[in-house]
């Protein structure tokens, strides 16, 4: 009920917004004194001025101002540096990632280029974000993962080259939410290739999880992957060393049985009847490839998240008529 009350008020959202919705109206615009006699100094107040007011838009345009005007001032250093927020603030994200490497191409000992490294992992793990993954659940290790690589890379050598930054603990942090998506994509991308009867590539992929990532909440899906790749291929022994691992480290595993066994055939049937399932009394079902995803049971975020969204479910269930009709403003 939650998720249906946010979507009905994104979507009421341009009717509310009235006639400037449409075009009509005047829109109000940010006022833009006449800079020609300006000194650097008054530049970077008033620049200071409207990163203070969240002004970005004209933050931006005085900053590159002041860069073509005074590029080797006072402040042309702190200028580019920021740029590079200021860009970040506006969702110009490869705006701010350009500039960010500008920075460290042009001042790579600058005492605060490790601000530049920071902002650009920021700007590149918000690129791998989608525009409702604030409001709605979302599941972005099923996205293209290229700007998540990137970000990846660009915080490791951060943490390489400055880890007593102030921005470390965070970037750390993110480091490790980072590797876990990396780690899951390898997993969807195994679960595709058992649906296209790639298994040599599905188990190749489970292997890459394992040897990679280590300590991520993937690494048991991935063991699995192996067994299941291995044993489609005929190769009984890769198979069972692979079981053997998994059940040693992993015995919650939902493929293995209370005595360790991999259960080969749990996945190859659709966990809900067909309708030719049905009808033919069980002779004919749905074949599913196999298709792994244990964060319920392995990763804590998940096991939090859905343990949150049950408690709301209950709540949702003992609300009264005016509650709902109110969408909770009358209870």
């Amino acid at each position: 009920m939650k998720n249906a009350s946010i979507i009905l008020l994104l979507l009421s959202l341009p009717f509310t917004t009235g006639c400037s919705w449409l075009g009509w109206g005047e829109e109000e615009k940010p006022t833009e004194e006449a800079t020609e006699d300006f000194s650097e100094r008054d530049f970077y107040e008033k620049i200071q001025i409207s990163l203070n007011s969240g002004n970005w838009t004209l933050a931006i345009t005085n900053l590159q101002l002041l860069e073509s005007q005074f590029p080797f001032g006072k402040y042309a250093e702190q200028a580019q540096l920021e740029l590079i927020y200021a860009h970040f603030r506006t969702a110009n994200y490869e705006s701010s990632i350009a500039s960010a490497e500008r920075f460290i191409r042009l001042h790579p000992q600058h005492p605060n280029v490790d601000y530049a490294f920071y902002l650009k992992g920021l700007a590149e793990i918000s690129q791998s974000s989608g525009f409702f993954d604030t409001y709605l659940p979302t599941d972005s290790s099923k996205r293209d993962i290229g700007s998540a690589r990137n970000a990846f890379a660009t915080l490791s050598e951060f943490l390489t080259r400055f880890p007593k930054s102030p921005y470390a603990a965070d970037s750390r942090k993110r480091l490790v939410n980072l590797r876990n998506q990396l780690a899951r994509a390898e997993i969807h991308v195994a679960n595709y290739y058992f649906s296209r009867k790639a298994y040599l590539a599905a188990a190749n992929r489970g292997r890459f999880v394992v040897e990679n990532f280590q300590q991520t909440p993937a690494v048991p899906d991935g063991l699995a992957v192996m067994v299941q790749g291995y044993k489609m291929l005929g190769m009984q022994e890769l198979s069972d060393n692979a079981v053997q691992v998994l059940a040693a480290n992993y015995p919650e595993h939902p493929s293995l049985d209370e005595n360790g066994v991999f259960d080969f055939d749990k996945r190859l049937v659709g966990s809900e009847n067909s309708f030719m399932g049905k009808i033919t009394l069980g002779l004919i079902d749905r074949v599913h490839p196999p298709a792994f995803d244990t964060r319920s049971v392995f990763n804590k975020s998940v096991r939090d998240a859905e343990l949150i969204a049950t408690e709301e479910t209950k709540k949702e269930q003992s609300r009264s008529i005016w509650s709902w009709l109110s969408f909770g403003l009358i209870d």
